[in-house]
């Protein structure tokens, strides 16, 4: 124990803490680069979307980890954006509003899988549950933009991922006594503040990606 732990003996606590949620952080951050490529393979199998396959680069800043995955996304948002535009102006606007609250008719799916393959040159069942799924849940990719973009201005954003891997005193730097104790309460609140929005967020656009990609999966095993 050090002379600024024996004057300020809250302070290895509030260290505890601040370890604990950086590290849910950054479990967060990975699962959510793990989603995004599971998502972009589902894309490209089923609609011919290529997109590169992204990583955490632990030699790069947290906030440059963090444009990685926002760049992919938006890259995602604008094809969504650009199938989405077409098949409302091929679909009569009933069906296209049929379409986003999935209650499609056989006669409706029929026309809407043709829409389809025009728009996008793949008409499978699983193509037509992809489309359906992107073109409902562009909140879900927007709302998680958002929390990586807030992430990334955030304590540790100008940090190496390695450093900040490596725990937390790497990011408030070697201060002792009230300074320390300052700074890791300002820090706590950050985190707290950051995990609030970053964590259901995260949760919500991780849970999703298994969704689609389980009906992707049923809808495969129906048709063969």
């Amino acid at each position: 124990m050090n002379w600024s732990d024996i004057f300020y003996p809250g302070n290895p606590e509030r260290r505890e803490k601040l370890i604990r949620k950086n590290q849910e952080l950054l479990n967060l951050m990975e699962n959510n680069f793990r989603a995004t490529n599971k998502l972009t393979e589902t894309l490209k199998k089923h609609l011919g979307w290529s997109f590169s396959p992204i990583t955490l680069n632990e030699k790069a800043t947290v906030k440059e980890n963090c444009d990685v995955i926002i760049e992919c996304i938006r890259k995602i948002q604008a094809e969504v954006e650009k199938t989405d535009m077409q098949l409302k102006e091929k679909l009569e606007p009933t069906l296209y509003e049929k379409l986003r609250n999935e209650n499609l008719s056989v006669n409706d799916y029929q026309i809407f899988r043709k829409a389809v393959y025009d728009v996008c040159g793949v008409g499978g069942s699983a193509s037509i549950v992809a489309v359906n799924w992107l073109i409902k849940n562009g909140t879900i990719l927007t709302n998680i933009t958002s929390s990586f973009a807030k992430f990334a201005t955030g304590l540790a954003a100008g940090v190496a991922l390695g450093v900040v891997f490596m725990g937390i005193d790497m990011i408030v730097g070697a201060i002792l006594g009230s300074i320390e104790r300052n700074e890791l309460e300002k820090a706590l609140k950050e985190y707290d503040e950051a995990l609030k929005e970053f964590k259901p967020a995260s949760v919500k656009y991780q849970d999703s990606i298994t969704e689609v990609r389980k009906r992707i999966e049923m809808s495969e095993q129906n048709t063969r």
